[in-house]
């Protein structure tokens, strides 16, 4: 995976185009002990050689990620959507449960299902709860993931994430307008997923 070093230096704003991601290096990040982020949707991720990739959480605006809480390895953030985020922002003690330790929460309880059908299903639906809107008929989630990263939130391939994508389409419960960066889905399959709760 391709990222940039994020500068140790604190700055109020970083801006980064949809696709770029990069590296909070513990190595470097003495200055930085929050990133907050402004406007954009990100997805946090551990540049380990072993689990290189593997998705930690999403973030959108308001969201924190404690630098210090971190792996020695540090964590990667990619911008889903073009992302806007302070490296200087102090940690609010009064946020509540840390969104990065929550996502991680999830996503497990998702991998944990029995099916890829039903994995997969609860994390479109868990994607489009937390970060998207319902626009009429539809709910808009703002960006896009690749099958191959689906594939690696849900424990399965590439082909097959393929396949059970295909079908929710063909039974009209999810759209990729042309052009767009998102996806919609029928508010029904957001409704009927399983971990509706989560």
């Amino acid at each position: 995976m391709a990222f940039r070093l994020l500068s140790d230096t604190p700055l109020s704003a970083v801006r980064l185009p949809a696709g770029h991601s990069v590296l909070l290096d513990p190595a470097r990040r003495a200055g930085i002990g929050c990133i907050e982020v402004l406007d954009g949707v990100a997805r946090v991720y551990c540049p380990c050689e072993e689990t290189e990739g593997m998705t930690l959480a999403f973030l959108q605006a308001g969201d924190q990620l404690d630098a210090s809480r971190l792996c020695s390895e540090g964590a990667c953030v990619e911008a889903l959507t073009p992302l806007c985020f302070s490296s200087s922002a102090a940690l609010d003690p009064e946020a509540g449960l840390d969104p990065v330790n929550e996502w991680t929460l999830q996503l497990l309880r998702i991998r944990h299902l029995g099916s890829a059908e039903q994995r997969l299903h609860a994390l479109l639906a868990m994607l489009v709860r937390r970060m998207g809107r319902r626009c009429g008929p539809w709910c808009d989630l703002p960006f896009r993931l690749t099958h191959e990263r689906i594939g690696e939130l849900i424990g399965t391939t590439r082909v097959t994430t393929t396949r059970l994508i295909s079908r929710i389409r063909q039974a009209q419960l999810i759209e990729v307008p042309p052009g767009s960066a998102g996806m919609r889905l029928a508010p029904s399959l957001v409704e009927s997923a399983p971990l509706a709760n989560a």
